[in-house]
This record gives structure tokens, C-alpha cells and sequence, in this order.
């Protein structure tokens, strides 16, 4: 259970690094004004940022993220673990719930740390200068949020979280046990590692399309007042207003730079677990396959 842990976390973080600057394009992409856009599409917001703030504007809110990497792979292998034990026979139809039972859960430090990403992200994007300085890094966002708004604030988007990671972890792990089944995964295998990467990274890619249109909704209400009034009063305006102003279209804003995003967050983080796992446990027996070599799906960072 240690090793799992100790794996994940080093998976994770290794997933971050790897996958923030997309995930900084995709929000910056998903909240710009449809009348006044910043950018034209992937390439050129890619582009603005390094060019305008170099390449530490791509990993702005990084520190969020990292903070909240511990504990939320604490809470996804230990709820996911626990919820297959008690759901007994490994099935399909366990691996969703089980997955969807992690998400669930871990969405109480999900919600927080991409609030606080997300309003990082989006520091010096605003007209008003103040809003280029209003947050010294991750934690005194959360901290500034809470002195303004509470807990509630700090808390801002948690039924958009919930919607999207609830089933999002639900399509992770169910398709990456399908996959790993399907490609015969085992221990002893040479290419076990282009297995498990090609795994993660569909699995990744899966999940994300299956829940974006909520991400967007999450995003742009995580990001709301950020130098400026508020746009929405809830989810069902932010929807509305975002059908009648862009169409259908705003529901897949950064949905390029997510898959860009997601294919190599998950094959990273699965290609460290693995290799430390194997590193770790070369001398055990009882490893057979890649069911103790599972990872989570980093959403934030991820």
C-alpha cells in the first residue's frame, strides 16, 4: 500500500511537469471572450504566452496542483482499492464504479487546487493591471479567496468538480482495465511499457472526452471576476449564456490542447509508476501483471 502511494505520488508529479502547459493553454483558451479573443486557436495561445510572459507564464499555477498531489492519490488508490475489495469480482461494471467512487471522493482537494490554479492561469490576461498581481502564488490565492468569500469561495465550481470527476474516473479506469486485458499486459513482457503507455494515454484521452463540456463550465466559473464583476450566476446561466453567445462550439474550446494535454500526462505518469514498481518489486514473485502497477488520472495537472 506504501509503494503504491509512494509510485503514485512520483507518477503524478511526474504527469505535471509534463502536462501543465497544455492545461494552462486549455483554460486560457476556454474562458477568452468570443467577442475580444486573445487567441486564434492551440498553436498561437501557445505561442502569446511564452512570447508575452516567457515559458514560466506556461506553468503558472503549477504550484496548486503539486500541493494537492499527495492527497489526492492518497484518496483515489485507497478509495479504488477499498471499493473493489468490497465489490469482490473484478468486473467491468466494478471498475466504473470503483473509479467513480475515487473521483467522487477526491474531488473535496480537487475543487480547491484547481480553483486556485485556474485563477492563476488566468493572472495578467485581464484589462485591469491590479488583476496581473493579485495573487502571489497557489496557496495565497486560496488564502486571499477565504478572507473574501469564505469557505464557499474557496469552494466555487464543487458541483461542476463533482459532475465531471465522478464519471471521468469511472471511464479512466474502466478503460484502461479494458485495454490492459485486451493488450495482455503482463510482467514479463518486454514491450510491457509501450503497452501500459498506449493504455494510459487512451485512457486519458477517453476520459477527458467524455466529461469536457463540463470542464468548460468549470472553468469559466472558477474563473469568474478574476479583475473584474461577475459574468454567471450559477451553472445553468453559465450554460445558457455560453449556448447563445458561441453556440455549441464553446463546449470544446481547448478540447485540442486537453488531448494534446492527456496522451502524455498518463503515459508519463504510467511509464514512472511502472518503472518504479518494477524497480522496487524485481525481486517479488507475486507480481504477474499490471493490476499493481494502476495509477491515477491527474484532471488538474494534469
Amino acid at each position: 500500500m506504501a509503494l503504491d502511494f509512494v509510485a503514485g505520488c512520483m507518477g503524478g508529479a511526474a504527469g505535471v511537469l509534463v502536462g501543465h502547459p497544455f492545461d494552462t493553454v486549455k483554460v486560457r483558451l476556454q474562458v477568452q471572450s468570443v467577442d475580444k479573443p486573445l487567441y486564434r486557436g492551440t498553436y498561437h495561445c501557445f505561442q502569446s504566452i511564452v512570447r508575452q510572459e516567457s515559458m514560466r507564464g506556461l506553468y503558472k499555477g503549477i504550484g496548486s496542483p503539486m500541493m494537492g498531489l499527495t492527497f489526492i492519490n492518497a484518496i483515489v488508490f485507497g478509495v479504488q482499492g477499498n471499493a473493489m475489495r468490497m465489490l469482490g469480482v473484478d468486473t467491468p461494471v466494478h471498475q466504473f464504479l470503483a473509479g467513480a467512487a475515487a473521483g467522487l471522493i477526491q474531488c473535496v482537494i480537487c475543487c480547491p487546487m484547481e480553483l486556485a490554479k485556474t485563477r492563476m492561469q488566468m493572472q495578467g490576461t485581464g484589462e485591469k493591471s491590479a488583476s496581473r498581481r493579485m495573487y502571489r502564488n497557489s496557496l495565497d490565492c486560496l488564502i486571499r479567496i477565504h478572507r473574501k468569500e469564505g469557505v464557499r469561495g474557496i469552494n466555487r465550481g464543487m458541483v461542476t468538480t463533482v459532475i465531471r470527476e465522478t464519471p471521468g474516473f469511472g471511464v479512466y479506469f474502466l478503460t484502461y482495465d479494458t485495454l490492459t486485458r485486451a493488450l495482455g499486459c503482463d510482467a514479463d513482457d518486454g514491450y510491457i511499457i509501450p503497452k501500459l503507455l498506449l493504455a494510459g494515454g487512451m485512457s486519458g484521452m477517453a476520459s477527458w472526452i467524455s466529461t469536457y463540456p463540463v470542464d468548460v463550465i468549470k472553468s469559466r466559473l472558477q474563473a469568474d471576476g478574476v479583475g473584474g464583476a461577475n459574468r454567471y450566476d450559477g451553472i445553468m446561466d453559465c450554460v445558457r449564456q455560453s449556448w447563445r453567445r458561441e453556440g455549441w462550439r464553446a463546449f470544446t474550446r481547448g478540447l485540442t490542447s486537453t488531448l494534446l494535454r492527456a496522451f502524455p500526462v498518463n503515459a508519463t505518469t504510467f511509464a514512472t509508476v511502472t518503472l518504479f514498481l518494477m524497480y522496487m518489486r524485481e525481486d517479488d514473485e507475486g507480481v504477474k501483471d499490471c493490476e499493481a502497477m494502476r495509477p491515477s488520472l491527474q484532471h488538474s495537472s494534469l
